[in-house]
């Protein structure tokens, strides 16, 4: 499967902000803190960035925050484009919906790349059947939890002694290690600053 191979810590000193892809250490020993500047020996002398580059680096931004490759982003900008909704925040609403995202939201992986992880090695359920797909659009109304013969592990373990802290369209309970999707995502829910506008001008060029 590919994936996003630049370190983490990389990415976010190219993009200028954090884009939390290692969960709690973002929030700790961050190396963005330490060096904020893009990479590369010429970075302090680069010349003003264009319309385009600044269009790029929004869509770049939110692409690696999310972990998915340039193909199917752009596919997801497609539907969105087709759809009778604004396309930037369509595209944005389809992002949150993917299962790994959910898990990630719902607090059972400190990062969207450790929820893909999760997913992928069949530790989730949704409506009672395991989904190992990170890309699967989850739906109002679904019920998300750790499969049953994970939920000792030690990583999920832990999960209990806490309280997940979730956005209002998802709930998570701690003790039986089940969440459900409560509504579908408002605007005000994301939690990265993005200019979804700028990827639709960009996509649009």
């Amino acid at each position: 499967m590919a994936r996003i191979t630049d370190p983490d810590c990389k990415q976010c000193r190219r993009e200028g902000c954090k884009l939390f892809l290692k969960g709690e250490r973002c929030l700790t020993k961050c190396s963005f803190d330490k060096r904020p500047t893009i990479p590369g020996v010429h970075a302090t002398g680069r010349k003003k960035v264009s319309e385009y580059g600044i269009q790029l680096r929004e869509k770049q931004k939110v692409r690696r925050a999310y972990g998915i490759l340039e193909k199917q982003f752009r596919n997801y900008y497609e539907k969105a484009a087709a759809s009778k909704e604004r396309t930037g925040w369509a595209m944005l609403k389809m992002l949150e919906l993917r299962l790994d995202n959910v898990v990630y939201r719902m607090q059972i992986a400190s990062s969207r790349s450790e929820a893909r992880q999760i997913v992928t090695h069949g530790h989730i359920t949704v409506n009672g059947k395991k989904v190992n797909i990170p890309s699967y659009q989850v739906k109002v109304g679904d019920v998300i939890a750790i499969k049953e013969g994970k939920q000792k592990l030690e990583m999920f373990a832990s999960l209990k002694e806490g309280k997940a802290v979730t956005p209002k369209w998802l709930e998570f309970n701690t003790e039986s290690l089940t969440g459900k999707v409560l509504a579908l995502p408002e605007r005000e829910d994301i939690d990265l600053n993005i200019q979804e506008h700028l990827i639709v001008e960009y996509y649009s060029r």
